[in-house]
């Protein structure tokens, strides 16, 4: 059975790819290569393997790249939407705080009222005992005194001289004195009863209102610790990628932050930021928050002025497509990686530096080199044109040359190299470790 199958593919073969001699003339006469059926299937299946690598190569680095677009597009979005989200909420913490900071204000002013109030209240209260003590003092003098009136014998005598003078004498007796003077007594006292309660219902009006304002003023203080916690939450979140990108290159976070506040310590001038004084009190929680909010919103800062100075960017915006890695190649090592795009193309920095070469350099053709901060040195080589001169400085995504295939070049090309302390790495590394942040 097995030798019939073998037979009949045989016979296909044959029949598809026959045995052929290939003639050609040298100067010793004609000759022939004898061409068999096995070297022509194998130089076809070899032929096919090389077309269908071809095109699933080209095709993953299609996929690649509309994936990369994507993600830097979403990555976009997604800083926008923070940046707006951070700004929404700083706009409302700094509303309730000052919200917070006036019903504070507000509380004080009432508490203090409420102190002249209970003050004045105690003082009517003194007032009203030492009245009612008097007027007790008064009832007893006004009880042992007043004797009974005895009339004399002279009383109807003067009785009728009064009357012949037709004039009567209106001043009051002892008695009738004392008597006004405890009905004034008792009016006082009146007066100052109805003063007092209404003292006391104004004292309850404001430590009702006291309590509103303690309840407000507490809602506002939980409110504010929720947006400083959002706050803080965003924060880590955000300084978290930018901390593991680096550390995925390698570099130390503690002194790439360091080499920051140093470039970036300047501060002054007419709008200087006021200095909040605790008057050698400890710091209140809501204080010690915004304090470290600060601290992290200052730091989230540093990180993203330390990434604008490594080459965390590509260097080709535009389309392109990937034909070769860092590593030895033919025999030899490649220091970079290769990008091919039509000629002219625009070259860009992927980092802030400075220009420390820019002309022909051998095999690289038309060079330029940009020195980086934290040791670091890019390569942009075969370009077609040089857009920068030497002592220039560029920031991350500025147009310095266009795309050819100056020196040693097989096609129209970037070589791209990444160098650290002269040393040449893997450019990817930097690349791929800033996918998922930029």
């Amino acid at each position: 059975m097995h030798s019939k199958v073998l037979a009949k593919l045989l016979d296909v073969s044959e029949h598809y790819f026959p045995e052929r001699r290939v003639f050609f003339s040298t100067q010793k006469g004609m000759r022939y290569l004898h061409v068999r059926t096995s070297t022509q299937i194998l130089a076809c299946l070899g032929a096919a393997t090389f077309v269908i690598w071809t095109v699933i190569s080209t095709a993953l680095v299609c996929v690649d790249l509309l994936g990369a677009n994507d993600f830097r597009q979403q990555a976009k979005q997604d800083a926008e939407f923070y940046h707006q989200e951070l700004s929404t909420l700083k706009a409302d913490r700094d509303a309730k705080t000052a919200q917070a900071n006036g019903a504070q204000d507000t509380f004080g002013r009432v508490v203090d009222y409420a102190d002249q109030v209970q003050a004045q209240l105690l003082e009517t209260e003194l007032q009203r005992q030492e009245m009612l003590s008097a007027l007790r003092v008064l009832q007893e003098k006004l009880a042992a005194a007043a004797p009974p009136i005895t009339p004399s014998a002279d009383a109807a005598t003067e009785q009728k001289t009064i009357e012949d003078k037709g004039v009567a004498d209106l001043t009051p007796a002892p008695g009738i004195q004392s008597k006004a003077a405890v009905e004034r007594l008792v009016a006082i006292l009146e007066q100052t009863t109805a003063e007092r309660d209404q003292v006391l219902a104004q004292t309850q009006d404001i430590i009702s209102h006291t309590d509103e304002l303690k309840l407000e003023l507490q809602l506002t203080e939980e409110k504010n610790q929720r947006i400083f916690r959002q706050l803080e939450d965003a924060l880590t979140i955000s300084v978290q990628p930018l901390d593991k990108m680096f550390r995925t290159v390698g570099l130390n976070t503690e002194t790439l932050l360091e080499y920051v506040r140093q470039g970036y310590s300047g501060l002054g001038g007419q709008f200087m930021p006021p200095t909040v004084s605790t008057r050698g009190e400890p710091l209140d929680a809501n204080t010690l928050m915004m304090q470290r909010l600060l601290q992290q919103m200052d730091e989230l800062n540093q990180y993203r002025i330390a990434a604008q100075k490594a080459p965390f960017a590509i260097p080709v915006i535009s389309n392109y497509r990937y034909t070769s890695g860092f590593g030895k190649r033919w025999g030899r090592p490649h220091n970079g990686v290769d990008f091919a795009a039509p000629k002219g193309t625009s070259i860009h920095t992927t980092a802030d530096g400075t220009v420390s070469f820019a002309g022909w350099e051998g095999g690289y053709g038309w060079l330029i080199k940009i020195r980086h901060a934290f040791g670091i040195e890019t390569r942009y080589a075969h370009l077609s044109k040089i857009r920068v001169k030497k002592g220039q400085r560029v920031s991350r995504g500025d147009r310095i040359g266009d795309m050819g295939s100056s020196g040693n070049s097989t096609g129209t090309h970037l070589h791209y190299e990444v160098r650290e302390g002269g040393k040449a790495v893997n450019p990817m590394r930097y690349i791929k470790a800033a996918k998922d942040v930029f």
